[in-house]
């Protein structure tokens, strides 16, 4: 029997994934490339992101900074958005199978937590408040420690 968390519930299995999913590490030339990128002056700044996106578009980290670095709610959502699909696909690649822990703690799965939040925050710019609840809930059920401020997307 499952023992119960600090709010009195016990986390149902339904599913025979991973109890916890940690992703893998992106590769050392992506991470040096974004923290480039995000070095830039600001007028230059974006684009850098940009590139390093177009290099290696499955990088999370660079999508959730895309996303945070947009011109627009809209461009925004639309980045969060790619960020948080690859997210899922690199989740289910690495084992995780609709279910299971996400955490924070784990510095691989902050580029996904980023977009997932990323996305919550844009959805509820755009005035698409059901997804935005939406996501905030996936975010604690994927992290229960979850806190907003952990991005800075607004709350």
């Amino acid at each position: 029997m499952p023992t119960p968390g600090p709010d009195g519930t016990a986390a149902v299995r339904l599913t025979s994934g991973l109890p916890e999913t940690v992703l893998p590490e992106e590769p050392d030339a992506v991470r040096a490339a974004l923290a480039d990128a995000l070095a830039q002056p600001g007028e230059r700044r974006r684009h850098a992101v940009a590139d390093v996106v177009r290099a290696d578009p499955r990088s999370l980290a660079a999508w959730a900074a895309l996303g945070a670095l947009a011109r627009d709610d809209v461009e925004a959502y639309a980045c969060f958005r790619v960020g948080y699909h690859r997210g899922l696909d690199a989740l289910r690649g690495a084992g995780w199978k609709g279910s299971g822990l996400v955490r924070w703690s784990h510095g691989p799965n902050r580029g996904f937590l980023r977009c997932l939040d990323g996305l919550r925050s844009a959805a509820g710019a755009i005035g698409e408040h059901a997804e935005e609840d939406r996501c905030a809930q996936f975010l604690r059920q994927l992290d229960p420690a979850w806190s907003p401020d952990w991005t800075g997307f607004p709350a």
